[in-house]
Order: structure tokens, then C-alpha cells, then sequence
């Protein structure tokens, strides 16, 4: 009995130490960030921002590697089985919280199959329409809809997208029904939109705000508690009593499930200096988003946000009873 507890306690010893160097000697190779959509839409460009600014930090290079398909759980799922060293992590937004909701299975657990590193961004949303929608205010947009219902069309980037559940939680928030209308993506969506082909679409600023400032489209109401800085002079929704309508778009920065602690307190520190770089923080405020403080770059920060987000949003999934195709 002796030797078997003298054997259990040198076995935590040399894990322990192999651990302690494993941290010791982190990162010594490039590494990779993955990405689980496609190339040249704004996760990918906040991706990027991140490993260049985190491998500053590090001092090895970070590869982005876009592995898109099925709302993101083909990349999610091969961060979930990557080898628990560090060098293989996910940057993911929303997705990671409603995905569950959405598919009848999943190849992986966002919570039991991932160690938070840290939450990078935080992205409002703001609802637009066509340029000659008729309100001429918030109330009046309320009251329209309320009024109109289905035969308003409300576009979205596709089922369980940022845009989706903005509309979900809009019609929700209301108590109206309109006609969804989705689509692959968000630019062909805007670009319909533009067209005067569809009627509302709730989305994030990074791609919205630009066309609202070129007088391409309207925006009446900023999805949430606050005005946007981007867009000063458009209110709330709140401002016309509309409850429990607060939608915030966020990513954050995984590892694999087991991955060692030393490990993930250096890429977290890498983290909370790449939110504090000015120069990251002017790269997202171009696009319209914001880096989050270097507090809510942690893990306690991501963790809680994450199980937020698959209780309101997830719930929302399945109160409308959405599924993937």
C-alpha cells in the first residue's frame, strides 16, 4: 500500500514538472488560431488582428486557418480534438453558444470540450431598412411593425447568424411576426437591402455603419441599452420602452479542453496586452466594433459570457423551435 501511494505521489511529481517545463518552454513553434468561417468577412479580419498582435507578445508566429462550414462547428470541432498544448486555438463569436441549440448533434461540447482563454471584442448591433421605409422615427418604426407585422420582410445572414437572432430577439421583444427572409451571408443580404428588395435588417455596425453614414440605408435604433459611438444621433431601443432587447456580439479566444494552466496564463496575458494595444483598438473602431477592457479579456469573463449567451440566445433557438438544415 506504501509503494503504491510512494508510486501515485511521483507520478503528480513528474506531471507536475513536465507541465512546469512544458510552460517553461511555451511557445517555441509557430502556432495556429483557427478560425471557423470563411476568409474575408469580419471574424476573419478580427482573427487576424488578434494573432498579429498576440504573436508579438509570444514571440512565434500564429497561422490563421479558416475552416468554415456548418455555422463554424467543422473549425470548432477540430480545435475540440487538437492536441491540448496551446498551440492550436479557437476564435469564435456567438455560434459557440447556439450551436448546441441548433444541431441535434455536435461533434464536440462548447463548454466541457474548451478552456476560455478570454473574450476579445464586443460588437453592437443596430437595426436598418431600406431608404424610403416609412417611418420617419423610432416610434413610428415600432408602431409600424406592431401594425404590419408579416408583411414587413426581415432579412438575415442565415439561420443562427449574429443577424438571425437580432431579428429573433427584435420580433420577440415586440410581439410581432415578420416575414424572415435569409440569405448566405450579410453582404448579399445589405446588398438587397440597398435594393429596396427587403425591409429590415438588425445587424452588427462593422458592416452596416458605413452605408448608414453614405446615406445608403436608415437606421433607427441601436440594438440595446445605448446609443451607439459610432451612430451618436440614433437612439436606443430602449427609448421607445422596448424591454428585454440587448444583443452584443462577442469573440473569444479558446484552447482545448486540457490544455495546462501556465499555458493558458501566458495566452491570456498575450491576450489582455493585444486588447489594450492601441493600435489593435483603432483597427476594430475602424470596423466599427470595440476591444473589450483588459479585465474581460479572462477566462472567469469569457466563461461567464458564454453561458450567458447559451441561456438567452439558445433559449431564444429553441422557444422559436430554429434548427440547422
Amino acid at each position: 500500500m506504501t509503494s503504491n501511494f510512494i508510486r501515485s505521489g511521483l507520478s503528480l511529481l513528474l506531471a507536475a514538472t513536465a507541465f512546469q517545463a512544458l510552460a517553461q518552454d511555451f511557445p517555441n513553434r509557430a502556432m495556429t488560431m483557427v478560425m471557423p468561417y470563411a476568409a474575408g468577412g469580419p471574424g476573419d479580419t478580427i482573427t487576424r488582428v488578434f494573432a498579429g498582435a498576440m504573436q508579438k507578445h509570444l514571440g512565434q508566429q500564429i497561422v490563421v486557418d479558416n475552416t468554415a462550414g456548418a455555422s463554424g462547428s467543422i473549425g470548432t470541432a477540430k480545435v475540440a480534438r487538437a492536441k491540448p498544448d496551446g498551440y492550436t486555438l479557437l476564435m469564435i463569436h456567438v455560434s459557440h453558444a447556439t450551436n448546441q441549440a441548433m444541431y441535434k448533434s455536435l461533434p464536440y461540447h462548447p463548454v466541457d470540450d474548451f478552456e476560455p482563454v478570454g473574450r476579445a471584442t464586443s460588437g453592437p448591433m443596430v437595426i436598418v431598412t431600406r431608404n424610403d421605409f416609412p417611418a420617419k422615427n423610432l416610434s413610428e418604426f415600432v408602431a409600424y411593425l406592431k401594425a404590419n407585422g408579416s408583411k414587413v420582410s426581415l432579412a438575415h445572414a442565415g439561420v443562427g447568424s449574429a443577424s438571425h437572432l437580432c431579428g429573433l430577439m427584435m420580433m420577440n421583444a415586440l410581439n410581432v411576426k415578420l416575414n424572415e427572409i435569409p440569405y448566405k451571408g450579410t453582404g448579399p443580404a445589405l446588398t438587397d437591402l440597398m435594393g429596396g428588395q427587403v425591409d429590415i435588417l438588425c445587424d452588427q455596425t462593422s458592416g452596416t455603419v458605413p452605408s448608414v453614414k453614405t446615406g445608403k440605408i436608415k437606421a433607427y435604433a441601436a440594438a440595446g441599452k445605448a446609443r451607439l459611438p459610432q451612430l451618436p444621433e440614433v437612439p436606443a431601443i430602449t427609448d421607445a420602452g422596448v424591454e428585454g432587447f440587448d444583443i452584443n456580439i462577442s469573440f473569444g479566444l479558446y484552447a482545448p479542453k486540457g490544455t495546462p494552466k501556465p499555458v493558458l496564463a501566458q495566452l491570456t496575458a498575450a491576450l489582455q496586452k493585444s486588447v489594450g494595444d492601441a493600435e489593435v483598438r483603432q483597427r476594430l473602431e475602424a470596423m466599427g466594433i470595440s476591444a473589450v477592457s483588459q479585465e474581460q479579456a479572462s477566462p472567469e469573463a469569457l466563461r461567464a459570457h458564454l453561458k450567458n449567451e447559451i441561456d438567452t440566445l439558445g433559449g431564444l433557438l429553441i422557444k422559436a423551435g430554429v434548427k440547422a438544415n
